[in-house]
Protein backbone atom coordinates (compact mmCIF):
# COMPACT_ATOMS: atom_id res chain seq x y z
CA UNK A 1 0.00 0.00 0.00
CA UNK A 2 1.57 3.23 -1.15
CA UNK A 3 0.80 6.90 -0.73
CA UNK A 4 0.97 8.72 -4.08
CA UNK A 5 2.58 12.06 -3.27
CA UNK A 6 1.52 13.61 -6.59
CA UNK A 7 -2.05 13.62 -5.23
CA UNK A 8 -1.07 15.78 -2.25
CA UNK A 9 -1.94 19.21 -3.61
CA UNK A 10 -2.36 21.32 -0.47
CA UNK A 11 0.17 22.12 2.26
CA UNK A 12 -1.69 19.77 4.63
CA UNK A 13 -4.03 16.88 3.93
CA UNK A 14 -5.61 14.15 6.02
CA UNK A 15 -5.05 10.53 4.96
CA UNK A 16 -7.01 7.64 6.47
CA UNK A 17 -6.60 4.06 5.33
CA UNK A 18 -7.63 0.63 6.49
CA UNK A 19 -4.96 -1.94 5.68
CA UNK A 20 -5.73 -5.61 5.24
CA UNK A 21 -3.60 -7.91 7.46
CA UNK A 22 -2.54 -9.92 4.39
CA UNK A 23 -0.83 -6.82 2.94
CA UNK A 24 1.36 -6.48 6.04
CA UNK A 25 2.80 -10.01 6.02
CA UNK A 26 6.54 -10.22 5.64
CA UNK A 27 9.02 -13.05 6.03
CA UNK A 28 10.43 -13.56 9.51
CA UNK A 29 8.13 -11.20 11.42
CA UNK A 30 8.08 -11.58 15.20
CA UNK A 31 4.32 -11.05 15.11
CA UNK A 32 1.22 -11.84 13.10
CA UNK A 33 -1.31 -9.15 12.17
CA UNK A 34 -4.77 -10.45 13.11
CA UNK A 35 -7.07 -7.43 12.64
CA UNK A 36 -7.44 -4.76 9.97
CA UNK A 37 -5.04 -1.89 10.68
CA UNK A 38 -6.29 1.68 10.91
CA UNK A 39 -3.83 4.32 9.71
CA UNK A 40 -4.74 7.98 10.14
CA UNK A 41 -2.25 10.78 9.56
CA UNK A 42 -1.82 14.37 8.52
CA UNK A 43 0.50 14.84 5.56
CA UNK A 44 2.31 18.17 5.53
CA UNK A 45 4.07 19.17 2.35
CA UNK A 46 7.03 21.54 2.12
CA UNK A 47 8.23 21.44 -1.48
CA UNK A 48 9.55 17.91 -1.98
CA UNK A 49 9.70 17.19 1.74
CA UNK A 50 6.82 15.57 3.58
CA UNK A 51 5.98 15.07 7.23
CA UNK A 52 3.50 12.39 8.31
CA UNK A 53 2.03 12.74 11.79
CA UNK A 54 -0.62 10.36 13.01
CA UNK A 55 -1.28 6.97 14.53
CA UNK A 56 -1.51 3.30 13.73
CA UNK A 57 -4.02 1.05 15.44
CA UNK A 58 -4.38 -2.70 15.06
CA UNK A 59 -4.16 -6.09 16.68
CA UNK A 60 -1.16 -8.39 16.62
CA UNK A 61 -0.59 -11.92 17.81
CA UNK A 62 2.68 -12.58 19.61
CA UNK A 63 4.20 -15.76 20.99
CA UNK A 64 4.87 -15.85 24.74
CA UNK A 65 8.58 -16.26 25.42
CA UNK A 66 7.89 -18.49 28.45
CA UNK A 67 5.08 -20.85 27.43
CA UNK A 68 5.23 -20.45 23.62
CA UNK A 69 1.45 -19.89 23.41
CA UNK A 70 0.08 -17.17 21.11
CA UNK A 71 -1.61 -14.17 22.74
CA UNK A 72 -3.19 -10.93 21.48
CA UNK A 73 -1.21 -7.66 21.55
CA UNK A 74 -3.22 -4.50 20.81
CA UNK A 75 -1.23 -1.68 19.22
CA UNK A 76 -1.96 2.03 19.26
CA UNK A 77 1.17 3.91 18.21
CA UNK A 78 1.61 7.58 17.42
CA UNK A 79 4.27 8.58 14.89
CA UNK A 80 5.88 11.71 13.51
CA UNK A 81 8.02 10.90 10.49
CA UNK A 82 9.77 13.00 7.85
CA UNK A 83 10.26 11.88 4.26
CA UNK A 84 12.83 13.35 1.91
CA UNK A 85 13.53 12.55 -1.74
CA UNK A 86 15.95 9.65 -2.17
CA UNK A 87 18.37 11.82 -4.16
CA UNK A 88 19.01 13.87 -0.99
CA UNK A 89 20.10 10.68 0.78
CA UNK A 90 22.55 9.87 -2.00
CA UNK A 91 24.03 13.38 -1.84
CA UNK A 92 24.46 13.13 1.97
CA UNK A 93 25.89 9.58 2.06
CA UNK A 94 28.90 10.48 4.25
CA UNK A 95 27.09 12.61 6.86
CA UNK A 96 26.96 11.76 10.58
CA UNK A 97 23.48 10.74 11.74
CA UNK A 98 21.89 13.21 14.16
CA UNK A 99 19.05 12.45 16.57
CA UNK A 100 16.55 14.20 14.28
CA UNK A 101 17.56 11.89 11.43
CA UNK A 102 16.21 8.82 13.23
CA UNK A 103 12.69 9.88 12.26
CA UNK A 104 13.65 10.54 8.66
CA UNK A 105 13.10 8.21 5.71
CA UNK A 106 13.48 8.60 1.98
CA UNK A 107 11.02 8.07 -0.84
CA UNK A 108 11.40 7.33 -4.56
CA UNK A 109 9.13 7.90 -7.54
CA UNK A 110 6.80 10.20 -5.57
CA UNK A 111 5.56 7.29 -3.42
CA UNK A 112 5.75 6.46 0.29
CA UNK A 113 5.31 2.84 1.32
CA UNK A 114 2.66 2.99 4.07
CA UNK A 115 3.05 -0.73 4.71
CA UNK A 116 6.66 -0.19 5.70
CA UNK A 117 5.66 2.69 7.99
CA UNK A 118 3.08 0.45 9.72
CA UNK A 119 5.50 -2.48 10.08
CA UNK A 120 8.06 -0.13 11.64
CA UNK A 121 5.50 1.07 14.19
CA UNK A 122 4.57 -2.53 15.01
CA UNK A 123 8.21 -3.40 15.65
CA UNK A 124 8.59 -0.36 17.89
CA UNK A 125 5.55 -1.47 19.93
CA UNK A 126 6.89 -4.98 20.61
CA UNK A 127 8.04 -5.75 24.14
CA UNK A 128 11.60 -6.96 24.69
CA UNK A 129 10.27 -10.20 26.15
CA UNK A 130 6.68 -10.96 25.10
CA UNK A 131 4.69 -12.51 27.95
CA UNK A 132 1.08 -13.68 27.82
CA UNK A 133 0.80 -12.55 31.47
CA UNK A 134 3.15 -11.52 34.27
CA UNK A 135 2.17 -14.71 36.11
CA UNK A 136 3.08 -17.02 33.22
CA UNK A 137 4.80 -20.10 34.62
CA UNK A 138 6.28 -21.23 31.30
CA UNK A 139 7.23 -24.74 30.29
CA UNK A 140 8.66 -27.53 32.42
CA UNK A 141 12.37 -27.76 31.53
CA UNK A 142 12.24 -31.56 31.84
CA UNK A 143 9.13 -32.66 29.94
CA UNK A 144 7.92 -29.47 28.20
CA UNK A 145 4.47 -29.38 29.83
CA UNK A 146 2.80 -25.97 29.85
CA UNK A 147 2.76 -25.23 33.59
CA UNK A 148 -0.05 -22.69 33.16
CA UNK A 149 -2.54 -25.41 32.21
CA UNK A 150 -1.30 -28.59 33.94
CA UNK A 151 1.26 -29.82 36.42
CA UNK A 152 3.87 -32.52 35.99
CA UNK A 153 5.73 -34.91 38.29
CA UNK A 154 9.21 -33.84 37.21
CA UNK A 155 11.82 -32.85 39.79
CA UNK A 156 12.30 -29.15 39.43
CA UNK A 157 15.31 -28.80 41.70
CA UNK A 158 18.71 -28.64 40.10
CA UNK A 159 21.65 -30.31 41.77
CA UNK A 160 25.09 -29.02 41.00
CA UNK A 161 27.18 -32.09 40.05
CA UNK A 162 30.30 -30.43 41.46
CA UNK A 163 28.78 -30.68 44.94
CA UNK A 164 28.29 -34.49 44.77
CA UNK A 165 31.51 -35.26 46.73
CA UNK A 166 30.39 -32.93 49.55
CA UNK A 167 26.95 -34.57 49.69
CA UNK A 168 28.63 -37.98 49.96
CA UNK A 169 30.71 -36.74 52.92
CA UNK A 170 27.64 -35.31 54.61
CA UNK A 171 25.71 -38.59 54.33
CA UNK A 172 28.45 -40.56 56.14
Amino acid sequence: MELDLTRIRRAEERVERTLDPAVLVSEGDAYRVVTPVQLACDVRRDGHRFRLTGRVQGGLELTCSRCLEPFPWPVVMAFDHRYLPADEAEADSEVEVADDDLDTSYYRDDRIDLGELVREQFYLSLPMKPLCSEECRGLCPQCGTNLNTTTCACRTGWVDPRMAPLRDLQSH
